[in-house]
């Protein structure tokens, strides 16, 4: 079976969040299946093209058309050591020779082209794949855009496509479709909903299959306070949407390897994970304090991830036996509030305005709890990643924390962490009360957390799910 795996980054190479470690883990995975051949196309950005340390071979140019006009395409290929994993980078200046990945006035038209780039490499390299898998908006034009200019060259391809977040859509003016995408007018009603073009639910109409990343989230996004406006055309495309947990890498985020953190442990030698709190508080400027439990977060700094519920309790919260750390970036006022917090109560607080996944590590290492208590969460990777490191969640009851963190059962220690269902802020607060209790007893709290350390997260079971569906559909 061969698989061509479509997402605008993907890790090792680049990355900003989690489609980029979902872009890495499963085609990898995928790839160490018998009979299985996966290569993965992202765009050749600047980040990628000015490190030193990235060797790929330049393999051919050519053109393509956006619209009206001819863009430059150079693919350039990496391999991985099995040979099995190949990475093609679609190059051009003009689209992705710039700082960042997104966020850029033409993103439309930049991944418009990325689009075209794709299936016009895979006629240029003869390589004719049995799944297209599509990532997100940024890719979700390729199942239309194969059907109006390659309609006879890729009938046999089958493709999935995959919502990692459904609150961003790659809309656009209707005006769009002659400029940029430049295809026949026929295709218009595929692409248009609520009066403009909307990239995911053209992809939504015109893929084999739709999965998203965990069961509870593609049960929620059929419903409006989730879909941001898709809910309707998820209802009528309800027969081909499934949802599969993600997983992570085990081998990366594993503390008995990790060289990022402190001191190496397992779940059978819990000591290395005292040194690493000790250290970690140590690093940060708190008190070193055994006995005081450290809560972390870790999260784009927006407010989907439940940081005004955060904020209305910090007062709250700062009265509580606890040391708070966070890590993050994102919106101005709740850095400024974090910053706020941790001057004031300098000696219960840190706060790390910044992207710093060695940091990220010390801190899902050292910490004792994990604070995720998001409004929406497609799946999450953080409280996955909290987990194999020993550290206990405490989540809201949505999308992939609901399908990964089953509430905690005190006494037989059936369930992995403390969960609340309400969206509000003493729910939350409440949650985290009953962690901090839980966190008195130390002989259940250990052994709580050896078996967090030992639960599976891996990609292997989500993987043969993949498999089932691109059997399925072929």
């Amino acid at each position: 079976m061969k698989i061509l795996f479509a997402a605008s980054e993907a890790a090792p190479y680049v990355k900003s969040g989690g489609l980029g470690d979902v872009a890495q883990a499963l085609p990898a995975e995928l790839a160490k299946v018998k009979d299985v051949e996966v290569c993965i196309f992202i765009p050749y950005y600047k980040s990628i093209k000015d490190n030193p340390d990235i060797e790929v071979e330049f393999v051919k140019s050519f053109s393509v058309p956006v619209a009206w006009r001819n863009e430059h395409v150079g693919i350039f290929k990496a391999v991985s050591r099995s040979k099995k994993l190949k990475y093609y980078f679609i190059d051009n200046e003009y689209y992705f020779y710039r700082d960042g990945l997104y966020g850029h006035y033409d993103d439309g038209e930049r991944f418009t082209y990325f689009s075209l780039a794709i299936l016009e490499a895979m006629r240029q390299l003869d390589y004719y794949p049995d799944i297209i898998h599509c990532n997100d908006w940024q890719t979700a034009l390729i199942p239309v855009l194969r059907k109006a200019l390659y309609a006879g060259i890729y009938d046999h391809a089958r493709i999935v496509f995959t919502i990692h977040n459904i609150e961003y859509q790659g809309k656009m003016p209707n005006e769009f479709m002659a400029d940029v995408i430049g295809i026949d007018e026929y295709y218009r009603g595929v692409l248009t909903y609520n009066n403009c073009i909307n990239f995911m639910k053209s992809a939504i109409v015109s893929a084999d299959k739709i999965t998203t990343v965990s069961r509870t989230y593609a049960h929620e996004i059929r419903h409006a306070f989730f879909a941001h406006g898709l809910q309707d055309i998820l209802n009528e495309n309800a027969y081909k949407l499934e949802g599969i947990v993600n997983g992570i890498n085990t081998d990366l985020y594993n503390p008995a390897k990790d060289t990022t953190i402190f001191e190496n442990y397992t779940f059978s030698d819990l000591s290395g994970k005292a040194k690493n709190k000790a250290e970690l508080q140590k690093m940060l400027g708190l008190p070193v304090n055994p006995d005081v439990p450290l809560v972390a977060m870790i999260s784009r700094l927006v407010s989907h991830k439940g940081l005004d519920l955060v904020e209305y309790v910090m007062g709250e919260l700062m009265q509580r036996d606890l040391q708070f750390v966070v890590i993050g970036t994102g919106d101005s006022k709740y850095e400024d509030m974090f910053n706020f917090n941790a001057y004031v109560h300098s000696d219960k607080m840190s706060s790390n305005i910044t992207f710093n996944p060695a940091l990220a590590n010390k801190v899902y290492a050292g910490a004792d709890m994990f604070l995720m208590p998001s409004k929406s969460e497609p799946c999450g990777l953080s409280q996955l990643i909290a987990m194999r490191y020993g550290t206990v969640p405490i989540v809201r009851e949505t999308g992939g924390l609901w399908d990964t963190v089953p509430p905690l059962n005190v006494e037989t220690l059936e369930g992995r962490g403390f969960t609340f269902k309400g969206y509000n802020a003493h729910d939350m607060l409440g949650a985290v009360d009953r962690c901090i209790a839980f966190y008195g007893d130390k002989t259940k709290w250990n052994k709580h957390v050896k078996n967090l350390i030992k639960y599976n997260s891996s990609w292997k079971t989500s993987v043969q799910e993949y498999l089932r569906i691109y059997n399925e559909i072929m």
